[in-house]
């Protein structure tokens, strides 16, 4: 057998000249069709060849056993796998034969319909055959051919060359077919008087209700051919995008397509493109009222709303357009159209007189010209949303695409200047009148942004300059009150006192917003952005498994740092004093040899003391705030505690009469923080310990010591290392 058969297919070029004539091409496949034909006998004759081969030889036959079984041998081992090669390299080339001549005769077909149209020539078609009917027939044919291609895409990926070369001559066809449409669409729009005249709503109150039945609408009143040619071209136009989406889901399939696929309806900006032009004639004479311009866009899309519903809706979902409203498709139209002429013609003004303001040093009044635009787009777009939501759509904060659809707010996400522009009006009108709940309302204005990126960074650099401009503003004051008299009177303290609970409520606010999904979703965003890798001890970047924090962490950090730092320092102040007026009590040495009076329980000399410390922390109770006088009281006890066993305990000797006289005074210390806990003597660790080591006899005291930090333990010395324990033991004076 011959194994060397050659195999040519068909010329692709040949797919990609329209100018080829059907002659032309008829002529080509059948010659390529006659070689086919010698192919499969020529495969044929071999395959009869093998049969006679392959069955048992006659009785009389003349061949020895041998010489068969070496035959068939040489025939299932060497020529048989490559007749099966050539077998389906052959079948293969009729397939792809089959179907270029398949492609062709579709292609060809579009291409005499589109050519027909536009020149009025009907060589193919019958004269009664209308434009609509041959665009109808067009598109059903190019229907078949994505079919095809379809089917070829999953079947034949190799087949590239074929696929690209019929996409190469729709492209071209679709390029005149879908212009051809929008024409005919625009102007039967025409004939049925659209755009309605504007005057009647231009005339009336724009803030009035009136119904779609009251207002104009040649939708509705359209009759007879009119209607029918309009619904007719509608479907075109639906059946051309439906087209379009497939074509462009099988071209990137495998890819991250939700983007690139989902186009606005054509035939809806057909209906908002004429209306929009129209409306911005009214536009230009009120640049200083802008109230007029949302007013005027928001009762047209709501007048025209149902319409989309109960007209053109059906039309859309008998086409099965998925992932089409036309109600929200119109809505968006109307508001892409807004957000269209204030970035052409409101906001370049607005800026420029922001910069000419800025000048001269006062930028007041174009401040609040644009705030005053910027609370018009929001409750614009409450409005819209609402419009929406009456379709049964429901659109969440997460569906950032669908939200920026029909959201004015959408201007700046194009601009991100002019969206730190507004951050930045937000912030310093917010700072000339600031009060802790105008954060609240910085936040109910970018809650209206349509997207979470644009209201973390909106957040971050409105409100988090305005919490840092209020941790400032008390930061001043406790500076000032500290500068004065260095916390010393009871006047500085209730300011630091004050201060540190405005904090505390500011940053219980921010905590309790943190909890809201709202926050914890800008929280997610800001965290991806500043990335929430680690490295670990290798340099390798790791996943940070901890829970997503709020976008107000730093914030609620500093104000959490701020109210530290003066309660610590407040702690500090009074143990100063108490400081300076307890010296004395342990100066006097003899004063620890003396048996105390049995008609007086506690030091004279620490009755100062307790009486300084008794009326701070009273003012401090009374002005601070439950939770922040907790941390003083316990700051002041630890210092108090460091205090006396470092600064008097391991100095003074101790005789029978001071251990009692100390134990006496450490009660009535111990009961003045009593009415803040049930064991105040926790609070003074190493003190208590102390005082346990001097209350034992002499031999307790040396075996507790010498037995180290074990033998320490079990007598209930458990604060103190044994360094510090052979200090006590070495100021008890045990009298023989």
């Amino acid at each position: 057998m011959d194994a060397s058969i050659q195999i040519t297919l068909p010329p692709v070029s040949a797919l990609s000249s329209p100018a080829l004539s059907l002659h032309s091409t008829l002529l080509s496949y059948a010659s390529f069709s006659d070689r086919i034909h010698l192919l499969f006998d020529d495969a044929t004759s071999k395959l009869t060849d093998l049969r006679s081969f392959t069955c048992p030889p006659p009785l009389s036959s003349s061949l020895s056993p041998s010489d068969g079984q070496g035959r068939k041998e040489e025939i299932l081992g060497e020529e048989l796998p490559v007749l099966a090669k050539e077998v389906a390299r052959v079948e293969t080339v009729r397939a792809y034969a089959e179907t270029a001549l398949k492609l062709d005769t579709l292609v060809g077909d579009i291409e005499d319909v589109v050519s027909s149209t536009m020149n009025k020539n009907l060589r193919k078609h019958s004269s009664t055959q209308s434009v609509e009917e041959m665009r109808l027939l067009a598109i059903e044919r190019l229907r078949q051919t994505e079919d095809v291609l379809i089917s070829v895409t999953v079947t034949h990926p190799q087949w590239t060359s074929l696929v690209s070369a019929v996409d190469h001559r729709i492209d071209r066809a679709l390029a005149t077919l879908r212009p051809q449409a929008i024409a005919d669409h625009r102007s039967l729009l025409g004939s049925l008087g659209w755009p309605p005249p504007l005057s009647t709503l231009i005339s009336a109150n724009l803030d009035t209700g009136k119904s779609t039945a009251e207002v104009s609408n040649p939708l509705f009143t359209m009759q007879g051919l009119l209607k029918q040619q309009y619904c007719e071209n509608f479907l075109a136009l639906c059946h051309l995008q439906e087209l379009q989406w497939r074509r462009k889901s099988r071209q990137l399939e495998g890819s991250i397509r939700k983007l690139a696929l989902q186009q606005p309806l054509w035939a809806i900006e057909e209906l908002v493109n004429p209306i929009s032009i129209a409306c911005q004639r009214h536009f230009s004479k009120w640049i200083d009222k802008p109230e007029f311009i949302f007013a005027l866009v928001y009762k047209i899309t709501r007048d025209y709303a149902n319409t989309m519903d109960e007209l053109l809706q059906p039309l859309v979902d008998e086409v099965r357009l998925v992932g089409y409203s036309c109600r929200e498709e119109w809505i968006s139209a109307m508001v892409t159209s807004l957000v269209t002429y204030l970035a052409k013609e409101i906001f370049p003004n607005y800026v420029d007189e922001l910069d000419g303001e800025s000048v001269s040093g006062e930028q007041s009044k174009a401040r609040v010209s644009w705030l005053h635009l910027v609370d018009l787009m929001i409750a614009f777009d409450k409005q819209i949303q609402s419009l929406v939501t009456h379709s049964g759509i429901s659109l969440s904060l997460q569906d950032d695409g669908s939200l920026q659809k029909i959201s004015s707010l959408s201007v700046f996400c194009d601009q991100p200047d002019w969206f730190d522009i507004w951050a930045e009006n937000e912030r310093n009108d917010t700072l000339e009148k600031l009060k802790p709940e105008r954060l609240l309302l910085v936040i109910d204005r970018c809650r209206s942004l349509p997207n979470t990126l644009m209201r973390s960074r909106f957040l971050k650099m409105a409100g988090g300059s305005i919490t840092q401009r209020y941790l400032d503003c008390l930061l001043l004051r406790c500076q000032e009150a500290e500068g004065l008299t260095a916390l010393t009177d009871d006047n500085g303290l209730i300011k630091v006192a004050n201060c540190v609970n405005a904090a505390r409520y500011f940053e219980s606010v921010l905590k309790e917003w943190c909890e809201d999904t709202f926050f914890l979703e800008l929280g997610f965003d800001h965290s991806e952005q500043l990335g929430l890798g680690v490295k670990d001890s290798s340099g390798l970047e790791g996943r940070i498994d901890e829970p997503v924090g709020c976008i107000f962490d730093e914030e609620i950090k500093k104000l959490e740092n701020f109210r530290k730092e003066w309660v610590e320092k407040i702690s500090v102040v009074a143990l100063r004093g108490f400081d300076a007026r307890s010296r004395e009590y342990f100066k006097n040495r003899r004063h620890w040899q003396e048996k105390c009076e049995e008609s007086w329980t506690m030091s004279k000399n620490l009755v100062g003391a307790l009486d300084y410390l008794q009326g701070k922390m009273a003012v401090a109770e009374e002005n601070l705030n439950q939770i922040d006088f907790v941390g003083v009281w316990r700051s002041f006890a630890a210092g108090v505690d460091q205090l006396l066993f470092n600064g008097r305990m391991s100095i003074v000797k101790f005789h029978d009469a001071g251990v009692e006289r100390l134990n006496c005074d450490m009660d009535t210390l111990f009961g003045v923080f009593g009415a803040w806990c049930l064991r105040p003597e926790a609070f003074f660790p190493k003190t208590s310990d102390g005082l346990k080591l001097l209350k034992m006899n002499e031999k307790q005291l040396q075996d507790t010591v010498s037995g180290g930090r074990k033998r320490m333990k079990e007598n209930g010395i458990i604060h103190l290392n044994v360094a510090e324990a052979e200090k006590i033991q070495n100021k008890r004076v045990f009298m023989s």
